[in-house]
């Protein structure tokens, strides 16, 4: 008795058939693949081989293109969107620095500028996530997108964990210590702007994939985008080392370097990370220069890529003095 072929089978088949026959899917492809993952409609073995394979291979960017374009297509968004100046995607975590990065986001909403977070965590042991950063600071994490976009309208800032944007997304995710690799979700995640916000950021860890974010940015349509290797893979400039950023402009990609903040190549991991220093060092009772360089340096970054600033000299000028000018007695605990 002849079986009828699973739906998704084909796409298992264009990635494995050896060297010389597999290829990468196109962005039609890829969404219609990523549609059958996110309905529940493909068997737990085709997960495990479709996700396999495309780590060996490493994605493209026009499959992160049509992955997101599926997750885009299944979001519960409210019925009229916020309007969001900053994408910000969190889903590394830290383990050798605090997450000084967290201070440049409550900066941009202390000035004007409206940012969504959105991030995942406990996929890797011995981290520490955004979400529970700002638990200890007793923010509020939204529980859905309507919620983000009231805390958006009131705060200027709101962080969603990736189980509100897509449950099964974070199930993929989880699957990492059972798969022992990091998956295409990794990457796709990142590059959801739910809100459809004028600029998105990228922190990577391996840099070769900051081309694949640079190009599906592009395919994306997206307005402004930068992408760099940041600090254990978050969003935040390593002050202490030159700093490469990939951008996208409307249709305009370009490379950007940027020169260390501190004259020290070498930054020792923090063995205490202690979450108390974050407000140490908001409020000037911690003078640690690299945390400081941290802040200052991230900030700079989204400044250029937001377009606020024309030059690097420029966005570090305007990033240190809304870092000076900051109100060291109160700080922003925003939503």
């Amino acid at each position: 008795m002849t079986q009828t072929p699973h739906p998704f089978t084909k796409f298992v088949a264009i990635l494995g058939r050896g060297k010389t026959n597999s290829r990468s899917l196109t962005v039609e492809e890829a969404e219609e693949a990523m549609g059958l993952i996110l309905r529940d409609e493909v068997l737990p073995e085709q997960l495990g081989a479709f996700l396999m394979l495309m780590r060996v291979k490493e994605e493209t960017p026009e499959e992160i293109a049509g992955f997101v374009r599926a997750v885009r297509s299944q979001l519960k968004l409210p019925k009229s969107l916020p309007e969001v100046d900053i994408d910000w995607s969190s889903y590394a975590g830290k383990r050798r620095q605090l997450p000084w990065y967290l201070l440049s986001v409550l900066l941009l909403a202390r000035n004007g500028f409206k940012v969504f977070m959105h991030g995942t965590e406990g996929h890797t042991p011995g981290r520490i996530y955004t979400r529970d950063v700002l638990e200890f600071l007793g923010m509020k994490v939204a529980e859905d997108l309507e919620q983000a976009k009231s805390q958006i309208e009131a705060f200027n800032f709101s962080y969603v964990p990736l189980e509100v944007l897509s449950p099964k997304l974070k199930e993929i995710i989880e699957l990492r210590p059972i798969l022992g690799l990091r998956s295409p979700v990794h990457s796709l995640s990142r590059m959801i702007n739910p809100f459809n916000a004028t600029c998105s950021m990228q922190g990577i860890f391996h840099p070769s994939f900051m081309a694949t974010h640079q190009g599906a940015a592009i395919e994306l349509g997206q307005q402004h985008m930068a992408v760099f290797r940041g600090e254990g893979g978050e969003v935040e400039r390593r002050p202490n080392k030159p700093c490469e950023v990939r951008t996208v402009h409307g249709s305009e990609t370009e490379i950007e370097r940027w020169p260390p903040l501190v004259p020290e190549p070498r930054q020792p991991a923090d063995e205490n990370m202690q979450l108390e220093d974050l407000l140490a060092l908001w409020s000037g009772e911690l003078d640690n220069e690299y945390a400081e360089a941290a802040v200052v340096g991230t900030l700079a970054i989204v400044l250029k890529a937001f377009g606020h600033s024309r030059t690097i000299d420029e966005a570090e000028k305007s990033a240190r003095k809304m870092w000076q000018d900051r109100d060291k007695s109160r700080f922003p605990k925003v939503a």
